[in-house]
């Protein structure tokens, strides 16, 4: 136990030092939010597969698959979809150059676009930050047998995280997570065969499971898979870490092959994760039914009790070292974004438009320490990290991703519509969520099964409908946009309106007239 305990303190201590040391390189905000754009394609698959390899992953969907089994997939293919069309906006999400997804929504539609977008970061995030730090208690309290609570080491956890994010930014979140991107796959890569093995053989596995563990479905219908899916699908299409690391990326062709690197690594090692608590079902079937072990949802620990208890020393280690890599590399990002969101869409775009660098350093700094406390009061409101992460991925996929993709797929969405899409999203689901905390019963008999729309693998339906509506709606009944609001998002520089006025202005060595459609008036460009 005392080694072990040793990897899990000393594993981060050692990221934190690497993070002091690289905090030398932060000269400016710039450098702080985007690492000054110069990030190389490994590095950037590196801290992309950490940002997305998460507690949501580890313990969440280790959680579903030990309940469920294979069909757990379905909650992780939803990211892998969302992964195939991030591949083509990649390129064009580097190429605007901004520095956070709310910038995109003002580009593309106005302030109060900015605003809103905003609001479901910080709240989605937040959420999302404290559930890692839940799981970094749950590790703290499953090696030291007990001798550190699960209340303790998430303190503990969230203590490190604040300190990790607030001291180098983006610059140490990409350095460290090559480290922590290797660990990770070689602890879960390692773990998977040798249980396999330990238990007999593929053979010997499944037939200690339940029969629904190798059925597609699981048990479950359609819908089911839709509102498992659906959020992990949408999230990543409106992970704003994802588009942050995107603008940090040294240029375009980076910024693409990065996502193909991050299809790769997010697949393997998320099959991987499932299949390793598939495993645990069949060597700990009492997980099932017990909650000793931190209190509640011992199911969601399979992992960390496979390293605890079905692992050697050497491949325990490494694999809870990987535990730790997930929950820090994921918590930092997820503290990074909103405190971005804050300090330069909040703080410089409304209160003090000539901030300097270190103004908004400091303000940026006192976010994500404000945020931490607030992660810890949030962690108190959800009974599963399972449930805390489809409530997270459902507020920004019901929000802010359809008019992110409207914005790079639809010209003809207009200012007024992206702004009813995200206040449509945002207000319906913190709406359902705080009616039904009153009282309000949101159960719809569909097909002769049950369906609490107010419970966090449905909720994300609503929302989307509600979004997605009021966005194509709005748009149809209102003016469409000017050429020069939907441009930057379809056509590369050097091609389009403003590039061919310009070629006509210098041969004819005159002013060019307004095009009525285009909204650009004479000498506007």
């Amino acid at each position: 136990m005392s080694t072990l305990l040793a990897v899990v303190i000393l594993y981060p201590a050692v990221l934190l030092g690497v993070s002091l040391w690289r905090s030398r390189a932060v000269k400016s905000h710039d450098d702080f939010m985007v690492a000054g754009r110069a990030v190389p394609v490994a590095l950037l698959v590196g801290t992309l597969v950490c940002t997305w390899i998460g507690s949501g992953s580890l313990f969440g969907g280790a959680g579903l698959a030990y309940r469920t089994g294979i069909a757990e997939l379905w909650f992780s293919s939803g990211g892998w979809l969302g992964l195939i069309v991030a591949f083509f906006l990649a390129a064009r999400v580097r190429r605007i150059a901004e520095y956070t997804v709310p910038d995109l929504l003002e580009k593309r539609y106005n302030a109060l676009a900015r605003v809103l977008g905003t609001i479901a970061i910080v709240l989605a995030y937040v959420t999302i930050a404290a559930y890692q730090f839940r799981g970094g208690g749950w590790i703290l309290s499953i090696v030291s047998d007990g001798a550190i609570s699960p209340d303790t080491g998430m303190y503990i956890t969230a203590v490190v995280i604040v300190l990790f994010t607030a001291l180098a930014g983006m610059v140490s979140i990409v350095t460290v997570d090559i480290f922590n991107g290797i660990i990770i796959t070689l602890g879960v890569l390692f773990a998977l065969p040798y249980m396999v093995f330990e238990l007999g053989g593929v053979s010997a596995v499944t037939s200690a499971l339940p029969a629904q563990h190798t059925e597609p479905l699981g048990g479950h219908n359609i819908l089911w898979v839709f509102g498992v899916a659906a959020p992990t699908f949408l999230l990543i299409l409106g992970e704003s870490g994802m588009y942050q690391k995107f603008f940090s990326a040294k240029d375009e062709s980076a910024a693409r092959k990065a996502v193909v690197g991050m299809v790769v690594g997010i697949v393997v090692i998320e099959v991987a994760l499932a299949l390793l608590a598939i495993t645990g079902r069949a060597a700990f079937p009492d997980l099932m039914e017990s909650t000793s072990i931190v209190g509640r949802a011992a199911s969601e620990t399979v992992i960390l009790y496979i390293a605890r208890h079905g692992l050697p020393l050497a491949g325990a280690a490494v694999l809870l070292a990987a535990a730790v890599a997930i929950v820090l590399s994921t918590g930092n990002t997820f503290l990074l974004v909103p405190s971005t969101n804050v300090s330069r869409d909040l703080y410089q775009r409304f209160l003090n438009p000539d901030a300097s660098e270190r103004q908004m350093l400091v303000v940026q700094r006192l976010a994500i320490a404000a945020f931490g406390v607030l992660a810890l009061l949030l962690i108190t409101q959800f009974d599963t990290i399972l449930a805390m992460a489809l409530y997270a991925y459902s507020l920004v996929g019901a929000s802010l991703t359809p008019a992110l993709l409207a914005a790079f797929l639809w010209r003809r969405v207009t200012v007024a519509g992206g702004v009813a899409c995200l206040a449509g999203g945002l207000f319906t689901l913190v709406g359902i969520a705080v009616a039904s905390r009153l009282g309000v019963d949101f159960t719809l008999v569909l097909g002769g099964t049950e369906f609490d729309f107010a419970s966090s693998d449905y909720i994300v339906i609503p929302g989307v409908l509600a979004s997605t509506g009021l966005m194509i709606a709005t748009s149809l009944v209102t003016r469409p946009s000017p050429r020069q609001k939907w441009e930057p998002f379809f056509v590369p520089p050097g091609e389009g309106l403003e590039a061919a006025i310009e070629q006509e202005r210098r041969q004819a060595g005159a002013q060019p007239e307004a095009d009525p459609a285009s909204g650009i008036e004479p000498g506007e460009v």
